[in-house]
């Protein structure tokens, strides 16, 4: 290992003497028992890798990539794993990196996660480091930021590799590091990406995790500050897309053809009331939004098709499954009715994310004693989704959000995760290290043994 601290690694040396001292420490204890030394050999680690974090993440955010196509932060990630003696696999979805790091001793597997793809958002944030990059997006000139922090969750996962890495002597379990590509969505609508394309080229095929985890940072919450909840956490997520094919005629002469344009404005309009009018609310929370409306080339042109697209929010599957009902009747009735025809698709990339009990009750112990009881908040649902999802499928899992808005800014007032002003607050690197290290060290101490593995 030749680029690991030695510092880092000295300091984990002391380790050994203090297992007592975990095992005597109750269930809350994560990553700060009642004893000193401990807490100064994890802190000098934490320390010495804090200015390469910064660093990183500066480099990330000034180099974004959209889904899929996030080659140069997938080398800079394996290049980093390969340093740290790790043996690394690539290619996994598309531009995924994975790394399994063996303890010294047999203990559980855990899975950490983090996702590496930017957004079509041009920066508006006149940072130093701000990007200037620009790409085609589904066929349009944009910009590319990292407008949802996942700069700062590459760079997390990186510093907490080197970490982990540096008490591997000490370490009772296995730890994979997961870089993710495409959470925000796939290149072009439909196609599968991102967690579920990792896990569908073979991600556990021969290393099954006991636990996985994720975090995101927030601009809802104050830099210092994480939040969680137990159950239901973020809604699941439908792209949908509706083509209304009608026919082109000139628009002197509506009466000639079939105009879809009219038709989509109707479907607009009639879609509201789905919610508003049929859908019970109060028993679960329904979001149905329209993002895209495209038709047409030519002011004077009916055109032959209208196309729109949107997303669905549900955290009910039977909730979910009506609503796309409701909305597929609706557009096809609406588009019949004047000579149309209507056809529906949707793609569930990010199903509910929901944190399991357990490993909610265990996780929310471990960052309330890294982090103290004030620094910790019970998070309300979220209609925002994550494919980190897909992974429930695996195993058990827990996902928590750090604060990222920095002090003198309102976090209820800062620009959201996704704005052109989303500004990360680098104060919050090193607590969202602490949380990361703290529900990673809980996880190994506090579950059962795996079974032994053949991970490469």
């Amino acid at each position: 290992m030749p680029t690991l601290r030695l510092a880092a690694v000295a300091a984990f040396a002391l380790l050994t003497p203090l297992a007592g001292a975990f095992a005597a420490t109750p269930a809350a204890s994560g990553l700060r028992p009642n004893d000193a030394t401990l807490d100064a050999a994890l802190d000098a680690a934490i320390a010495e890798v804090m200015p390469d974090l910064t660093a990183w993440r500066r480099d990330l955010h000034q180099h974004p990539e959209l889904g899929n196509h996030e080659t140069r932060t997938a080398a800079k990630v394996a290049a980093h794993l390969r340093a740290l003696d790790l043996d690394v696999r690539e290619g996994l979805g598309v531009t995924g990196v994975a790394a399994v790091l063996k303890g010294a001793k047999p203990g559980p597997r855990i899975a950490l996660r983090a996702d590496m793809d930017a957004l079509p958002v041009t920066e508006a944030t006149g940072l130093p480091f701000a990007s200037t990059v620009r790409t085609t997006y589904r066929g349009q000139d944009v910009g590319v930021m990292h407008a949802c922090g996942h700069d700062a969750h590459v760079a997390l996962l990186m510093a907490a590799a080197e970490v982990l890495v540096g008490m591997k002597d000490e370490l009772a379990g296995e730890v994979m590091f997961v870089f993710q590509p495409a959470e925000e969505g796939p290149p072009e609508p439909g196609q599968i990406v991102g967690a579920k394309a990792m896990i569908d080229d073979g991600l556990f095929a021969d290393w099954t995790p006991d636990a996985i985890y994720g975090l995101h940072v927030w601009a809802a919450l104050p830099a210092g500050t994480v939040g969680y909840r137990s159950g239901p956490t973020m809604a699941a997520v439908d792209e949908w897309n509706l083509v209304i094919t009608g026919r082109q005629t000139h628009g002197a002469r509506p009466w000639d053809g079939v105009d879809p344009v009219t038709i989509a404005a109707q479907v607009q309009l009639a879609m509201q009331t789905i919610v508003s009018r049929q859908t019970d609310i109060v028993r679960s929370p329904v979001v149905l939004s329209t993002g895209q409306v495209q038709a047409g080339v030519r002011f004077n042109i009916i055109p032959d098709e209208a196309r729109m697209a949107g997303t669905l929010r549900t955290f009910d599957d039977g909730v979910r499954a009506d609503v796309i009902a409701r909305l597929e009747r609706t557009a096809k009735s609406i588009a019949e009715s004047a000579g149309a025809r209507a056809e529906l698709s949707v793609n569930l990339n990010a199903p509910l994310t929901a944190n399991a009990a357990e490993r909610a009750e265990r996780g929310g112990a471990a960052l309330r004693a890294a982090l103290g009881e004030d620094k910790v908040v019970e998070m309300p649902l979220l209609t925002i989704g994550e494919d980190f999802s897909q992974f429930s499928r695996v195993a058990p899992t827990f996902y928590w959000f750090v604060g990222s808005t920095g002090p003198g800014i309102d976090p209820r007032r800062a620009p959201m995760n996704h704005s052109p002003q989303f500004l990360f607050d680098e104060s919050a690197l090193e607590p969202g290290l602490r949380s990361l290290l703290a529900v990673a060290l809980d996880a190994l101490r506090a579950l059962p043994a795996a079974a032994p593995s053949a991970a490469r």
